[in-house]
């Protein structure tokens, strides 16, 4: 990304988000932005499967059921991941994408993390797994 790229924005919308660069866009479109996070993984902070960690701004937002996605250690991917692996092309075509991320997308998003968390379990994290690669390779 660009330097000071959470100063233009905090959502990915789009193809072109002028905050990513070349390299970057490379990077993302075949997900390999998130291989650093595997380095969490290993050293015990993440792990493969969890909610996907959310900016600050987003997570004040939170009511206290909602609250429950912070008490489990965060994951590379989950069920929302998967469902919404096309946000930036949904935040694209919305009139204001920041008002569809808050009202509709982070909500629903909330609800699958929280239904991870009442199924957690090595079944559920493989077929997570599974369907995440699934929906790379597609």
């Amino acid at each position: 990304m660009q330097s000071d790229a959470d100063k233009k924005g905090l959502l990915t919308v789009g193809s072109r988000d002028s905050r990513v660069t070349r390299i970057g866009y490379f990077l993302r479109k075949y997900k390999l932005d998130e291989l650093p996070q595997l380095f969490n993984v290993f050293f015990g902070s993440m792990s493969l499967v969890g909610p996907r960690p959310e900016v600050r701004k987003y997570v004040n937002m939170y009511n206290d059921e909602q609250k429950k996605v912070l008490a489990v250690k965060p994951g590379i991917t989950d069920y929302a991941s998967i469902e919404y692996s096309n946000e930036n092309e949904i935040l694209a075509k919305a009139a204001n994408p920041e008002q569809i991320y808050i009202t509709e997308i982070m909500p629903h998003k909330l609800s699958l993390n929280l239904k991870y968390i009442s199924e957690k379990g090595f079944t559920t994290d493989l077929k997570i797994i599974f369907k995440t690669i699934a929906k790379i390779i597609s």
